[in-house]
């Protein structure tokens, strides 16, 4: 399968919008996303994404879940990664820099928070927790490849979705 025969017949996403309950700021405040989706080769397996789009940033939090692997155990946490894109020369690779490094979640990490923020143009924060080890090889690079593809995919579609609302809104 393809990776386009795979996106095309991937489920929807679930999306939850979470209220945010501080007072109002100045700037606009977004509320965070819960939003989750089954891995492209496992359906029993999600990927469980907590996004929230600033007008100037992105902050997202990345995790796995799967029923056999993750029954009252606890996930540990992940690396923290912040990638900006390269304003002088949008073409170049973003630069980035790990805050909270975790050696297995480290790679993943960097290279989501780069294509994000040169995806999207914006600062991006990542948190990544993820294990691809109950996808349906084991986890092998090509369905790290096509989770983080999914990823991508949902993450800059709710981008465009908040763009076009804060346009709509004249934000």
């Amino acid at each position: 399968m393809d990776a386009g025969t795979a996106a095309a017949a991937a489920p929807p996403p679930t999306t939850t919008a979470l209220s945010n309950s501080a007072p109002a700021k100045q700037q606009q405040q977004q509320k965070p996303l819960q939003i989750s989706f089954p891995l492209p080769r496992a359906p029993n397996a999600r990927v469980n994404l907590h996004l929230t789009v600033h007008s100037k940033s992105l902050l997202l939090f990345v995790t796995t879940t799967s029923p056999e692997h993750d029954s009252g155990v606890t996930a540990p946490v992940g690396s923290f990664v912040y990638a900006m894109p390269n304003l002088a020369n949008p073409t170049a690779q973003p630069l980035s820099t790990p805050l909270y490094p975790q050696t297995p979640t480290l790679d993943l990490a960097t290279r989501l928070a780069k294509i994000l923020a040169r995806r999207t143009g914006r600062p991006t924060y990542v948190g990544n927790s993820t294990s691809f080890a109950s996808a349906g090889a084991g986890g092998n690079v090509e369905e790290e490849m096509e989770g983080l593809a999914r990823v991508v995919e949902v993450v800059v579609e709710e981008v465009k979705k908040a763009d076009q609302a804060a346009a709509a809104a004249g934000v």
